[in-house]
Protein backbone atom coordinates (compact mmCIF):
# COMPACT_ATOMS: atom_id res chain seq x y z
CA UNK A 1 0.00 0.00 0.00
CA UNK A 2 2.94 2.32 0.61
CA UNK A 3 3.97 2.09 -3.03
CA UNK A 4 0.42 2.68 -4.25
CA UNK A 5 -0.01 5.78 -2.07
CA UNK A 6 3.34 7.04 -3.33
CA UNK A 7 2.39 6.63 -7.00
CA UNK A 8 -0.98 8.27 -6.42
CA UNK A 9 0.72 11.17 -4.63
CA UNK A 10 3.04 11.81 -7.59
CA UNK A 11 0.27 11.68 -10.17
CA UNK A 12 -2.16 13.72 -8.06
CA UNK A 13 0.45 16.44 -7.56
CA UNK A 14 1.29 16.46 -11.28
CA UNK A 15 -2.31 16.53 -12.50
CA UNK A 16 -3.62 19.03 -9.96
CA UNK A 17 -0.70 21.40 -10.51
CA UNK A 18 -0.64 21.22 -14.29
CA UNK A 19 -4.40 21.54 -14.73
CA UNK A 20 -4.47 24.70 -12.62
CA UNK A 21 -2.55 26.51 -15.34
CA UNK A 22 -5.66 26.48 -17.53
CA UNK A 23 -7.36 29.06 -15.32
CA UNK A 24 -4.63 30.40 -13.00
CA UNK A 25 -2.50 31.87 -15.81
CA UNK A 26 -5.39 33.77 -17.47
CA UNK A 27 -6.46 34.93 -14.00
CA UNK A 28 -2.98 36.32 -13.24
CA UNK A 29 -2.96 38.01 -16.65
CA UNK A 30 -6.33 39.58 -15.92
CA UNK A 31 -5.00 40.93 -12.62
CA UNK A 32 -1.96 42.22 -14.53
CA UNK A 33 0.37 40.33 -12.19
CA UNK A 34 3.17 40.42 -14.74
CA UNK A 35 6.89 40.07 -14.11
CA UNK A 36 8.96 43.26 -14.12
CA UNK A 37 12.41 42.61 -15.56
CA UNK A 38 15.34 44.17 -13.70
CA UNK A 39 17.33 46.78 -15.61
CA UNK A 40 20.65 45.07 -14.80
CA UNK A 41 19.53 41.68 -16.09
CA UNK A 42 20.33 40.23 -19.54
CA UNK A 43 18.89 42.57 -22.18
CA UNK A 44 17.06 39.74 -23.99
CA UNK A 45 15.02 39.08 -20.85
CA UNK A 46 13.08 42.25 -21.67
CA UNK A 47 10.97 40.11 -24.01
CA UNK A 48 9.64 38.36 -20.89
CA UNK A 49 8.24 41.58 -19.47
CA UNK A 50 4.63 41.08 -18.44
CA UNK A 51 4.73 37.28 -18.25
CA UNK A 52 2.44 36.33 -15.33
CA UNK A 53 4.25 35.72 -12.06
CA UNK A 54 3.19 34.30 -8.66
CA UNK A 55 2.47 31.06 -10.53
CA UNK A 56 4.04 29.18 -7.62
CA UNK A 57 0.59 29.07 -6.04
CA UNK A 58 -0.12 26.28 -8.52
CA UNK A 59 2.42 23.84 -7.08
CA UNK A 60 1.87 25.03 -3.52
CA UNK A 61 -1.73 23.86 -3.64
CA UNK A 62 -0.82 20.86 -5.79
CA UNK A 63 1.83 19.50 -3.46
CA UNK A 64 -0.16 20.10 -0.26
CA UNK A 65 -3.31 18.42 -1.54
CA UNK A 66 -1.36 15.49 -3.01
CA UNK A 67 0.66 14.93 0.17
CA UNK A 68 -2.51 15.03 2.28
CA UNK A 69 -4.30 12.62 -0.06
CA UNK A 70 -1.35 10.22 -0.15
CA UNK A 71 -1.03 10.24 3.63
CA UNK A 72 -4.78 9.68 4.13
CA UNK A 73 -4.76 6.81 1.64
CA UNK A 74 -1.76 5.21 3.33
CA UNK A 75 -3.34 5.44 6.79
CA UNK A 76 -6.80 4.33 5.62
CA UNK A 77 -5.50 1.18 4.00
CA UNK A 78 -3.56 -0.37 6.81
CA UNK A 79 -0.42 1.73 6.77
CA UNK A 80 1.18 2.63 10.10
CA UNK A 81 2.23 6.29 10.12
CA UNK A 82 5.23 7.17 12.26
CA UNK A 83 4.30 9.92 14.72
CA UNK A 84 7.72 11.60 14.65
CA UNK A 85 7.85 11.54 10.86
CA UNK A 86 4.27 12.80 10.66
CA UNK A 87 5.27 15.75 12.85
CA UNK A 88 8.16 16.44 10.47
CA UNK A 89 5.75 16.27 7.52
CA UNK A 90 3.21 18.69 9.00
CA UNK A 91 5.81 21.09 10.40
CA UNK A 92 7.84 20.98 7.18
CA UNK A 93 4.94 21.77 4.87
CA UNK A 94 3.73 24.48 7.26
CA UNK A 95 7.18 26.06 7.29
CA UNK A 96 7.36 25.92 3.48
CA UNK A 97 3.96 27.60 3.22
CA UNK A 98 5.22 30.26 5.62
CA UNK A 99 8.15 30.97 3.32
CA UNK A 100 5.72 31.00 0.40
CA UNK A 101 3.71 33.70 2.17
CA UNK A 102 6.86 35.78 2.67
CA UNK A 103 7.56 35.34 -1.04
CA UNK A 104 3.99 36.34 -1.86
CA UNK A 105 4.39 39.57 0.11
CA UNK A 106 7.57 40.26 -1.84
CA UNK A 107 5.86 39.56 -5.18
CA UNK A 108 2.81 41.61 -4.23
CA UNK A 109 4.92 44.67 -3.51
CA UNK A 110 6.77 44.20 -6.80
CA UNK A 111 3.81 43.72 -9.13
CA UNK A 112 1.03 45.62 -7.37
CA UNK A 113 2.87 48.36 -5.55
CA UNK A 114 5.31 48.64 -8.50
CA UNK A 115 8.39 48.62 -6.25
CA UNK A 116 10.75 46.45 -8.27
CA UNK A 117 12.86 45.14 -5.39
CA UNK A 118 9.87 44.07 -3.26
CA UNK A 119 10.39 43.69 0.47
CA UNK A 120 13.45 45.43 1.84
CA UNK A 121 16.33 43.07 2.60
CA UNK A 122 16.07 43.68 6.33
CA UNK A 123 12.33 43.04 6.35
CA UNK A 124 12.66 39.81 4.41
CA UNK A 125 15.52 38.53 6.56
CA UNK A 126 13.67 39.30 9.80
CA UNK A 127 10.59 37.41 8.65
CA UNK A 128 12.72 34.47 7.53
CA UNK A 129 14.62 34.34 10.82
CA UNK A 130 11.39 34.42 12.84
CA UNK A 131 9.91 31.61 10.76
CA UNK A 132 13.13 29.59 11.02
CA UNK A 133 13.27 29.98 14.80
CA UNK A 134 9.62 28.93 15.16
CA UNK A 135 10.17 25.87 12.95
CA UNK A 136 13.24 24.71 14.87
CA UNK A 137 11.60 25.45 18.23
CA UNK A 138 8.54 23.35 17.35
CA UNK A 139 10.74 20.45 16.23
CA UNK A 140 12.74 20.70 19.46
CA UNK A 141 9.60 20.93 21.62
CA UNK A 142 8.12 17.83 19.98
CA UNK A 143 11.35 15.87 20.35
CA UNK A 144 12.20 15.83 16.66
CA UNK A 145 15.68 17.33 16.88
CA UNK A 146 18.95 15.40 16.89
CA UNK A 147 22.03 17.51 17.60
CA UNK A 148 24.22 15.03 15.69
CA UNK A 149 24.44 15.66 11.94
CA UNK A 150 25.33 13.15 9.24
CA UNK A 151 28.37 14.00 7.11
CA UNK A 152 28.42 12.23 3.72
CA UNK A 153 30.86 9.27 3.71
CA UNK A 154 32.30 10.31 7.10
CA UNK A 155 29.64 9.52 9.69
CA UNK A 156 27.99 11.49 12.49
CA UNK A 157 29.24 14.74 14.00
CA UNK A 158 27.84 15.81 17.35
CA UNK A 159 27.26 19.58 17.44
CA UNK A 160 25.58 19.93 20.83
CA UNK A 161 24.28 23.44 21.44
CA UNK A 162 25.89 24.59 18.19
CA UNK A 163 23.28 22.57 16.32
CA UNK A 164 20.66 25.29 16.77
CA UNK A 165 22.47 28.16 15.01
CA UNK A 166 23.56 25.61 12.40
CA UNK A 167 19.94 24.58 11.87
CA UNK A 168 18.78 28.18 11.55
CA UNK A 169 21.54 28.85 9.03
CA UNK A 170 20.36 25.85 6.96
CA UNK A 171 16.71 26.94 7.05
CA UNK A 172 17.31 30.53 5.99
CA UNK A 173 20.42 30.00 3.86
CA UNK A 174 19.13 27.12 1.76
CA UNK A 175 15.72 28.71 1.23
CA UNK A 176 17.39 31.81 -0.14
CA UNK A 177 19.76 29.68 -2.23
CA UNK A 178 16.78 28.01 -3.92
CA UNK A 179 15.29 31.46 -4.46
CA UNK A 180 18.47 32.58 -6.28
CA UNK A 181 18.17 29.62 -8.65
CA UNK A 182 14.91 30.99 -10.05
CA UNK A 183 16.26 33.19 -12.83
CA UNK A 184 15.57 31.56 -16.18
CA UNK A 185 12.70 29.53 -17.62
CA UNK A 186 12.31 26.16 -15.93
CA UNK A 187 15.59 26.21 -13.99
CA UNK A 188 14.44 26.20 -10.37
CA UNK A 189 11.54 23.85 -11.04
CA UNK A 190 13.73 21.40 -13.01
CA UNK A 191 16.55 21.34 -10.46
CA UNK A 192 14.08 20.96 -7.60
CA UNK A 193 12.29 18.15 -9.45
CA UNK A 194 15.56 16.21 -9.64
CA UNK A 195 16.37 17.01 -5.99
CA UNK A 196 12.92 15.73 -4.99
CA UNK A 197 13.58 12.48 -6.85
CA UNK A 198 16.83 12.18 -4.90
CA UNK A 199 14.98 12.61 -1.62
CA UNK A 200 12.37 10.06 -2.77
CA UNK A 201 15.07 7.43 -3.20
CA UNK A 202 16.85 8.34 0.04
CA UNK A 203 13.70 8.44 2.18
CA UNK A 204 12.69 5.03 0.76
CA UNK A 205 16.12 3.67 1.72
CA UNK A 206 15.62 5.03 5.24
CA UNK A 207 12.10 3.60 5.49
CA UNK A 208 10.68 7.07 6.08
CA UNK A 209 7.31 6.91 4.30
CA UNK A 210 6.16 10.36 5.38
CA UNK A 211 9.19 12.08 3.84
CA UNK A 212 8.76 9.79 0.85
CA UNK A 213 5.27 11.22 0.40
CA UNK A 214 6.52 14.79 0.77
CA UNK A 215 9.25 14.23 -1.81
CA UNK A 216 6.76 12.55 -4.15
CA UNK A 217 4.35 15.46 -3.85
CA UNK A 218 7.17 17.92 -4.54
CA UNK A 219 8.39 15.94 -7.57
CA UNK A 220 4.93 15.64 -9.09
CA UNK A 221 4.05 19.28 -8.46
CA UNK A 222 7.27 20.70 -9.93
CA UNK A 223 6.89 18.46 -12.99
CA UNK A 224 3.32 19.69 -13.39
CA UNK A 225 4.49 23.28 -13.16
CA UNK A 226 7.13 22.65 -15.81
CA UNK A 227 4.32 22.08 -18.30
CA UNK A 228 3.84 25.85 -18.13
CA UNK A 229 7.24 27.06 -16.93
CA UNK A 230 9.63 25.36 -19.36
CA UNK A 231 11.13 27.62 -22.03
CA UNK A 232 9.44 29.66 -23.33
CA UNK A 233 7.70 30.12 -19.98
CA UNK A 234 4.03 31.01 -19.94
CA UNK A 235 4.19 31.73 -16.21
CA UNK A 236 6.88 32.37 -13.59
CA UNK A 237 6.78 30.98 -10.07
CA UNK A 238 7.84 34.27 -8.46
CA UNK A 239 9.26 34.45 -4.96
CA UNK A 240 5.92 32.95 -3.90
CA UNK A 241 6.98 29.70 -5.51
CA UNK A 242 10.76 29.71 -5.11
CA UNK A 243 10.59 30.44 -1.38
CA UNK A 244 8.07 27.62 -0.94
CA UNK A 245 10.31 25.24 -2.87
CA UNK A 246 13.23 26.28 -0.67
CA UNK A 247 11.17 25.52 2.42
CA UNK A 248 10.21 22.09 1.07
CA UNK A 249 13.83 21.17 0.28
CA UNK A 250 14.86 22.27 3.77
CA UNK A 251 12.00 20.30 5.34
CA UNK A 252 13.05 17.13 3.48
CA UNK A 253 16.61 17.52 4.74
CA UNK A 254 15.41 17.93 8.33
CA UNK A 255 12.86 15.13 8.02
CA UNK A 256 15.55 12.71 6.87
CA UNK A 257 18.14 14.26 9.23
CA UNK A 258 20.49 14.78 6.31
CA UNK A 259 20.94 18.55 6.28
CA UNK A 260 24.62 18.42 5.29
CA UNK A 261 23.69 16.20 2.33
CA UNK A 262 22.25 19.33 0.74
CA UNK A 263 25.83 20.05 -0.33
CA UNK A 264 25.31 17.16 -2.77
CA UNK A 265 21.57 17.13 -3.47
CA UNK A 266 21.45 20.90 -3.64
CA UNK A 267 24.79 21.39 -5.35
CA UNK A 268 23.29 23.81 -7.88
CA UNK A 269 21.69 25.88 -5.13
CA UNK A 270 25.09 26.08 -3.46
CA UNK A 271 26.82 27.05 -6.72
CA UNK A 272 24.30 29.82 -7.35
CA UNK A 273 24.78 31.26 -3.87
CA UNK A 274 28.56 30.94 -3.92
CA UNK A 275 28.72 32.72 -7.28
CA UNK A 276 26.86 35.70 -5.83
CA UNK A 277 29.07 35.81 -2.72
CA UNK A 278 32.26 35.61 -4.78
CA UNK A 279 31.04 38.21 -7.25
CA UNK A 280 30.16 40.72 -4.54
CA UNK A 281 33.35 40.07 -2.55
CA UNK A 282 35.56 40.37 -5.62
CA UNK A 283 33.98 43.60 -6.77
CA UNK A 284 34.20 45.19 -3.33
CA UNK A 285 37.80 44.12 -2.76
CA UNK A 286 39.29 44.55 -6.24
CA UNK A 287 36.70 46.42 -8.30
CA UNK A 288 36.64 43.48 -10.72
CA UNK A 289 33.98 40.86 -11.39
CA UNK A 290 34.72 37.14 -11.55
CA UNK A 291 31.63 36.31 -13.60
CA UNK A 292 29.99 38.16 -16.45
CA UNK A 293 26.89 38.24 -14.25
CA UNK A 294 25.69 36.45 -11.14
CA UNK A 295 23.99 34.21 -10.12
CA UNK A 296 26.03 31.84 -12.24
CA UNK A 297 23.20 30.82 -14.59
CA UNK A 298 23.30 34.38 -15.96
CA UNK A 299 27.06 34.03 -16.52
CA UNK A 300 26.44 31.06 -18.80
CA UNK A 301 23.67 32.99 -20.55
CA UNK A 302 26.10 35.83 -21.23
CA UNK A 303 28.61 33.36 -22.71
CA UNK A 304 26.02 32.20 -25.23
CA UNK A 305 24.38 29.17 -23.62
CA UNK A 306 20.65 28.84 -24.31
CA UNK A 307 18.24 28.65 -21.39
CA UNK A 308 17.37 25.07 -22.31
CA UNK A 309 21.06 24.07 -22.28
CA UNK A 310 21.60 25.66 -18.87
CA UNK A 311 18.55 23.91 -17.43
CA UNK A 312 19.66 20.57 -18.89
CA UNK A 313 23.25 20.80 -17.65
CA UNK A 314 22.29 22.08 -14.20
CA UNK A 315 19.69 19.30 -13.85
CA UNK A 316 22.28 16.68 -14.81
CA UNK A 317 24.70 18.11 -12.24
CA UNK A 318 21.93 17.86 -9.64
CA UNK A 319 21.31 14.25 -10.67
CA UNK A 320 25.01 13.50 -10.15
CA UNK A 321 24.91 15.14 -6.73
CA UNK A 322 21.83 13.08 -5.82
CA UNK A 323 23.57 9.90 -6.96
CA UNK A 324 26.50 10.68 -4.66
CA UNK A 325 24.08 11.38 -1.79
CA UNK A 326 22.34 8.06 -2.39
CA UNK A 327 25.70 6.30 -2.37
CA UNK A 328 26.62 8.05 0.88
CA UNK A 329 23.35 6.96 2.52
CA UNK A 330 23.93 3.39 1.34
CA UNK A 331 27.21 3.18 3.29
CA UNK A 332 25.95 4.92 6.42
Amino acid sequence: MGTISLVITVFAAFIFTSIQGIWVIPFLKKLKYGQTILEDGPTWHKAKQGTPTMGGIMFIFGSIIAAAAGYALFAANGGTPNNANTTQLVCGISMAVGFGIIGFLDDYIKVVKKRNLGLRAGQKMLLQLILGVVYIAVLAFTGNISTAVAIPFLGQLELGILYYPFALFIVVGVTNAVNLTDGIDGLCSSVTFVAALGFMIISAMLGNHEMNLMAAALAGATLGFLCWNFHPAKVFMGDTGSMFLGGMVVALSFGTKLQVFLLLIGIIYMMETLSVILQVASFKLTGKRIFKMSPIHHHFEMTGWSEVKIVTVFSLITALGCALAVAAVAVM
